[in-house]
């Protein structure tokens, strides 16, 4: 079946393969050997996100990264200026911009745009004049999309995770807030993307909304990969976005 003419885009993220690899030492599962596989399996583009506390992909898995694939590398960071300094040296293709806490398990909830315009308009802006794409991880939320438009982004990745974490009228009600949001970025001009908490249950009705150009999957599709290997666990997330999409379309 040929895909949808109107191809939403996978990036897959590989930090969990790294946690694996933290987890005993050493050099395996190398996550390089993972973004490579990813890519042959249908991926568009690697995401990596380089933690203050490296608990899971470290500085030489970018530097890896960068140099070796040919595929976009999205570079998921701090709003810190080591993190900056860490852009700007190996410019990755993209560098989203999420909240981040030391005592959190993941990254949890999206980033406050709207109180925090006159700190982030500067980094936005010098990864911008890098040529780095620059994202900004927010909630589905109208204040913290016109604050992202205001200080220049070009692009919002909206947070799936209350959507994926809620069941029955309530995950149809944060669906909802998601397919109101991604309109609306659009309509400010935004490149619209999304992530966080999707799997093969989740992922449908967001691959289906016309606005989103660009998933971000990663926990699953590491820990299905245990099941099936990762190739597998790829290619079904790759199906179910074609399909939604397909549909979407018809």
């Amino acid at each position: 079946m040929n895909p949808p003419t109107n191809r939403l885009r996978l990036g897959v993220n590989i930090d969990h393969v790294a946690t694996l690899r933290n987890a005993r030492g050493g050099r395996h599962p190398d996550p390089l050997r993972a973004a490579r596989l990813a890519l042959e399996a249908g991926a568009d583009g690697i995401t990596a996100h380089l933690r203050e506390d490296r608990r899971h992909i470290v500085d030489a898995d970018i530097a890896a990264l960068k140099a070796e694939l040919s595929a976009p590398l999205n570079l998921e960071m701090a709003a810190t200026e080591e993190m900056v300094t860490i852009a700007l040296q190996h410019r990755p293709h993209a560098a989203c911009i999420v909240p981040e806490k030391r005592q959190e398990r993941t990254t949890e909830g999206g980033l406050e745009v709207a109180g925090a315009k006159g700190r982030l308009a500067p980094l936005v802006g010098r990864l911008k004049d890098a040529g780095i794409r620059v994202s900004l991880f927010i909630e589905p939320d109208a204040a913290q999309i016109a604050a992202a438009a205001d200080i220049g982004a070009p692009v919002v990745e909206l947070h799936t995770g209350a959507y994926c974490e809620a069941q029955g009228p309530a995950r149809q009600a944060e669906l909802a807030r998601l397919t109101e949001a991604a309109r609306q970025a659009a309509e400010a001009g935004l490149e619209v993307h999304a992530g966080h908490g999707l799997d093969y249950d989740t992922v449908g009705p967001v691959a289906a909304l016309p606005q989103v150009v660009e998933l971000n999957i990663g926990h699953f599709l590491v820990g299905e990969a245990v099941f099936v290997g990762l190739a597998e666990s790829l290619r079904g997330m790759r199906a179910r976005m074609d399909a939604a999409r397909r549909g979407a379309g018809a």
